[in-house]
């Protein structure tokens, strides 16, 4: 996620080069046609009135796009609440130190299992430092880790419940807490998997690219090469605001635009660790870029 406001020109060149490469080659391209053929007379009102619907059309996706990622960090919020519920519900209903134990480190390893399962990294990286090696083993046999890891919860909840340390009221909070965390894996996953529709950049950057035409056509006759610089600064407002549509609409690529899911699950293991008495806490290092991961 973002957390500086001066970013880098390098961030900005890298998702528009393309785009910019393009509007500078039809704006040359008209000019230089412009000695070689003889331009229709195209109304300054017809790219005026292009360049409206198109701010419109840009104005909706980019709307659409900032509700997937709010939805998203939304969700990351709920997961953060729940967790911390989860813990404190074992620990004051169920007077079992091991296993609040077990069930706090295995609810920090199925936030950053998650957070990598939706990058599509390793979902079982580095997880031997939070839960057993036998459960490691147990849940590698699965595609969907974050979900195995929240089956081992039940199983504990379960066992409480059965040696009479929960009554029927607590098994049901802490089963209920269980129920949003998968819920809220659920949730987050659907985002994942639903792809934003495509047509809406293809057909976007068509038009923005047809806008630059005809805009150039009608003003580069009167201008000369003069008018370039102007017709392109015209032009990288949608250009821009289209790149950020588009890095927001997909909030769990590993990008710097994305929800910083794994900032998220270090705050989690950090307070869950000091809610058990666990000082084997490491404080999360300060980015030093513009971003946080």
């Amino acid at each position: 996620m973002i957390i500086n406001r001066r970013l880098p020109i390098s961030f900005i060149l890298k998702n528009t080069k393309i785009s910019i490469v393009t509007i500078l080659v039809i704006l040359f391209t008209v000019w230089g046609l412009n000695f070689l053929i003889t331009f229709p007379t195209i109304p300054l009102s017809i790219p005026a009135f292009l360049g409206t619907s198109i701010a419109l059309v840009l104005g909706f996706k980019l709307s659409q796009s900032y509700d997937r990622w709010w939805e998203a960090r939304k969700i990351w919020g709920a997961i953060v609440n729940d967790s911390r519920s989860l813990v404190l519900q074992v620990k004051h209903f169920a007077a079992d130190d091991k296993t609040l134990s077990e069930i706090t480190l295995r609810q920090i390893a199925w936030c950053f299992s998650l957070g990598q399962s939706l990058r599509k990294l390793s979902p079982h990286e580095n997880l031997e430092d939070y839960i057993s090696s036998e459960e490691l083993e147990a849940i590698k046999k699965h595609k969907n880790l974050p979900l195995a890891l929240l089956d081992f919860h039940s199983k504990d909840v379960k066992a409480l419940f059965s040696a009479k340390k929960l009554d029927s009221y607590q098994y049901m909070q802490i089963d209920q807490t269980i129920v949003r965390l998968t819920e809220s894996m659920g949730k987050a996953e659907r985002i994942k998997n639903t792809v934003f529709p495509t047509t809406y950049k293809l057909f976007l950057h068509f038009f923005i690219f047809l806008f630059i035409v005809l805009l150039s056509i009608s003003l580069i006759a009167t201008g000369g090469v003069s008018e370039i610089p102007v017709l392109f600064f015209i032009s990288l407002p949608f250009i821009l605001l289209e790149m950020t549509a588009t890095l927001l609409q997909d909030p769990f690529e590993n990008k710097p635009t994305d929800i910083s899911v794994t900032a998220l699950a270090k705050t989690i293991e950090i307070n869950l660790k000091q809610l058990i008495g666990n000082t084997n806490i490491q404080e999360a290092a300060p980015s030093k870029s513009y971003y946080i991961n």
